[in-house]
């Protein structure tokens, strides 16, 4: 026998998986290769712990930003652990043999592949495989998915199984000839690198038939014909610092829905299939493929009967009769996924496969997440992830389908332990510094409550990507929090605005983190001094408000906040009346600050409210400032209950005048308006005036006033509208109840027509 041997496989192939054991228990090998990072094979130790639970990967990553990492995941099934798992059973040596991560994250980026597609073999699967599969289906009718479980999943034989994956490996090797410059080159270069790593183990007094090599079919001629990369090529080598992880892994991720290049579609699918003809010992491979076929339309019947559907046993035994005969017409021995398909569309599915597919979707992509025990992670923040995770009791969360968690971050008065009378205050503060660090393991929704205030509602989640995130962080620090302090201390030493140091100081807040609070609130005080932007400064004021509000509750010091509140409360007021003077398009977010201002007043009784109200009445009664900014003014003057009837009469009787432009006056009462409308429906003499000023209006001045006014009043909702109604009613001597029923009708469609039409319109060029 000459060697070494080299068995072909498809990542992620449950076939190959139990082949490739059988193979290994023929042969009996003193040495195991395996197509990966050999840079990494000290990992095999913690991969082969029987406490892990698949699916997992191996994630290498840079140790500078912009972070770039590359992984490789791994399920139960997949041939390469099998491989791994049945060398350490019987103390045969085992190792990766692919080049080490460090050149493969050295590797320049190829034009036209997506940066964020870091996994190697899919990189490799896209660029060496697509174009041979894609005329597959055009020859075979059916999808590579399913053309391959037809051939080379049902084979049954361990040396059927190799020799046929080995010949199609290269033979698609022939076939491929879309392979890019990059493609064809990182092929070389692996494979080199591979057949140096089994020269040096033939070298080091393995003989070459006592050595298999585990590696995807489309390198086994490769590895056949090419030359052993030379030292001086191996010292050439392209390679960056990088360190390396194990992270729990998903079926999901694994799947190809995910966009994972060399995944399957289902590999909860093929996770059974795996069990189903790991168990074949006592009979034959062809019981184990009906018996998993049994299995996997039991339980779709079992997710589609939990939908709320009916499904009965005759359908069932149909659908299994039925996929038998299907897979026989189609020139199989088994069934396979599309002929299941097709015969539960037909017994269960009423002959549309959209009825069944919310369950063959469940079955097939399972929410099934790796584990990995204490302390395997590589990286201290993964550790510390994991150690929080528990300590708030979020392992339950720890799930590919979203969860929603409630927090009380009140004292829990009933227990006797800190740790447990705050907890979920805790757990608040360990979510937001993930968000802080760029951990997207929980996102916060709205509670249905104004502010910050003692209930938060979280909608968690974990995902691949999260670990990943994760790891990335460490640059940041070896800890959570140590990482969220750093990450938000760089965010305010590059703040250049009031309000992005703002933003850092409510990060910080909501992170628990009271010296980086202060850090960013000197930041804030800072660039305070020199910001004139009055919208800026209203913001941060507003912020800032809102922390002292609540602070209590997230046991804040909230005293060292008051003298830059009443700092920014005075600049804001001093500032006002300049801001608005502003243009039509910009008096809005002028009108928004002015509210803030007003509600920080409201908020905190010791701030100046005479020198808020004093710039008010400057404001509404001035001509020189934007029509809409002076009626907001107003409205403020009006809610606040400090606008006597005298003052407003007679601003509204020189706003609403013939000498006032209409579409100004429009605009002036917008914003009388913009505030609580009940407070002007209750005032009967605005309407009158108001009525009085629009019956003084020719059609041309009416059309202008009209898409300011139509605006206007689209704000306002159905009752407050037969409010209005009423009131013209009365001014025009009719009853109330009958003018609100003529004025709120439906609007036809040819009145809408006319409208739109003026909504266009260009009433400068009258």
């Amino acid at each position: 026998m000459q060697g070494p041997l080299y068995f072909g496989v498809r990542h992620l192939s449950p076939a190959a998986g139990v082949e490739v054991r059988s193979f290994l228990d023929e042969v009996k090998p003193e040495l195991v290769l395996v197509e990966g990072p050999s840079d990494l094979s000290y990992m095999i130790d913690s991969i082969c712990d029987p406490n892990v639970k698949f699916p997992i990967a191996i994630m290498a990553y840079t140790d500078c930003a912009p972070v770039r990492s590359i992984l490789y995941p791994f399920a139960e099934y997949s041939p390469e652990i099998q491989a791994i798992l049945w060398a350490r059973r019987n103390g045969a040596g085992v190792a990766f043999m692919d080049l080490p991560s460090s050149s493969f994250l050295a590797l320049p980026e190829p034009d036209g592949i997506d940066e964020d597609d870091d996994e190697d073999s899919g990189r490799q699967s896209a660029g060496t495989t697509e174009s041979v599969y894609r005329r597959l289906e055009v020859v075979t009718g059916e999808s590579h998915e399913g053309w391959w479980e037809r051939t080379f999943e049902q084979l049954g034989n361990t040396g059927t199984y190799r020799d046929a994956v080995n010949t199609f490996g290269k033979e698609m090797r022939k076939a491929e000839g879309g392979r890019g410059k990059f493609d064809a080159a990182e092929t070389v270069i692996r494979e080199a690198f591979m057949k140096r790593k089994i020269a040096d183990a033939i070298k080091n007094g393995t003989k070459p038939e006592k050595i298999v090599c585990v590696c995807g079919a489309f390198h086994v001629g490769g590895l056949e014909t090419n030359e052993p990369m030379s030292d001086v090529e191996i010292e050439n080598l392209p390679s960056v610092n990088s360190f390396a992880t194990l992270m729990p892994y998903s079926f999901f991720r694994l799947s190809s829905a995910s966009g994972y290049g060399a995944g399957n579609d289902s590999p909860s699918y093929y996770q059974m299939m795996f069990e189903s003809l790991s168990k074949k010992k006592g009979g034959s491979g062809e019981d184990a493929m009906n018996d998993f076929a049994t299995r996997y339309i039991v339980e779709c019947a079992k997710e589609h009967r939990a939908a709320g559907n009916i499904v009965s046993s005759a359908s069932l035994i149909e659908a299994s009769r039925l996929a038998r005969v299907l897979a026989s017409f189609r020139g199989s021995r088994y069934p396979n996924k599309d002929d299941l398909h097709d015969a539960m569309t037909a017994t269960i599915g009423h002959g549309e496969f959209s009825e069944i597919v919310h369950a063959t979707t469940k079955v097939e992509i399972r929410p099934v997440i790796g584990f990995l025990p204490q302390g395997m992670s590589k990286t201290a923040v993964q550790d510390d992830f994991n150690r929080q995770v528990e300590r708030f009791r979020l392992g339950k969360y720890k799930s590919e389908v979203s969860s929603i968690l409630e927090l009380d971050l009140r004292e829990k008065l009933s227990v006797q332990s800190e740790e447990a009378a705050f907890r979920d205050l805790y757990a608040s503060f360990f979510l937001n510094r993930l968000l802080a660090i760029g951990v997207h393991f929980a996102e916060m929704l709205d509670s249905g409550q104004s502010g910050m205030n003692w209930k938060e509602t979280w909608s968690v989640q974990w995902t691949p990507e999260v670990e990943i995130q994760i790891v990335e962080s460490s640059l940041f620090g070896d800890s959570v929090a140590s990482a969220c302090s750093r990450k938000l201390k760089e965010s305010a030493d590059e703040a250049s605005s009031i309000d992005e140091a703002t933003k850092v100081f409510r990060r910080a807040f909501m992170c628990g983190l009271p010296d980086l609070c202060r850090y960013a609130l000197r930041k804030v005080q800072a660039l305070s001094a020199g910001d004139n932007a009055f919208g800026q400064i209203a913001s941060t004021a507003e912020q800032l408000s809102l922390v002292v509000r609540y602070g209590d509750l997230r046991k804040f010091d909230t005293e060292q906040l008051r003298p830059m509140l009443e700092k920014l409360y005075l600049r804001s007021v001093l500032i006002m009346r300049e801001a608005c003077g502003c243009d039509d398009e910009n008096a809005r977010d002028v009108c928004d600050s002015m509210n803030a201002i007003h509600t920080l007043q409201l908020n905190h009784d010791y701030l100046d409210e005479p020198l808020l109200l004093g710039a008010l009445e400057e404001i509404a009664s001035k001509d020189d400032l934007n029509c809409r900014c002076s009626g907001f003014a107003m409205s403020i003057l009006l809610e606040r209950g400090k606008c006597d009837a005298g003052f407003l009469s007679a601003e509204i009787s020189r706003r609403l005048s013939k000498g006032t432009p209409p579409d100004l006056a429009a605009l002036w009462f917008e914003g009388l308006s913009a505030k609580n409308h009940f407070t002007l429906i209750a005032r009967l003499p605005i309407w009158e005036q108001l009525n009085d000023y629009i019956d003084a209006l020719d059609d041309e001045e009416f059309a202008r006033a009209l898409v300011v006014l139509r605006r206007t009043f689209s704000d306002f909702g159905q009752n407050e509208k037969c409010g209005i109604a009423e009131n013209l009613g009365q001014i025009w001597g009719v009853d109330g109840g009958q003018a609100a029923e003529v004025l709120t009708q439906t609007i036809t469609e040819s009145d809408k027509e006319k409208l739109g039409e003026l909504s266009g319109f260009d009433f400068d060029d009258i």
